[in-house]
């Protein structure tokens, strides 16, 4: 069945707490996965990146969403994360410096698609310690921000 023009667009309606909840979700299960992957096979960690991945980009939506922003500004942002951090510091968001660095190469590096579709390109992926320390920071400290 085809999508009405009408029809809203999926999370649109989600509230800041909501998306909170899903992230935390989708870390849990980040965290459950990295004991799945298989000693010198990356490609067996490409289910936890991306729910890692996925988390920290809902940990930001829930982050923008708090501080007043649309949901379809939230949405024309894509799956881009350096632009994610730079709106969320701009709204009070203090990441390490490291963090921060980290999320802008995942930007450059396309890290989101590589570990979607990139089969032949696991060189290209974060150090995984790098990826869940990423992931469990901007957890924690959008958490705080958006419960209060």
């Amino acid at each position: 069945m085809l999508k009405s023009v009408n029809d809203p667009y999926p999370g649109e309606a989600a509230s800041a707490e909501q998306l909170l909840q899903l992230a935390n979700e989708y870390r849990t299960a980040a965290h459950t996965l990295l004991g799945q992957g298989k000693a010198g096979q990356p490609l067996s960690r490409a289910p936890c990146r991306l729910s890692a991945i996925h988390a920290i980009e809902l940990y930001f939506n829930a982050l923008l969403l708090c501080k007043g922003m649309e949901p379809a500004q939230v949405r024309n942002l894509r799956h881009c994360l350096s632009q994610r951090v730079e709106l969320a510091v701009a709204n009070g968001l203090r990441l390490k410096k490291k963090t921060s660095d980290h999320l802008i190469d995942m930007t450059s590096n396309r890290e989101y698609l590589v570990t979607r579709y990139g089969a032949e390109m696991p060189a290209l992926m974060s150090e995984l310690n790098r990826l869940t320390a990423t992931l469990d920071e901007v957890g924690k400290k959008v958490s705080k921000i958006v419960t209060g």
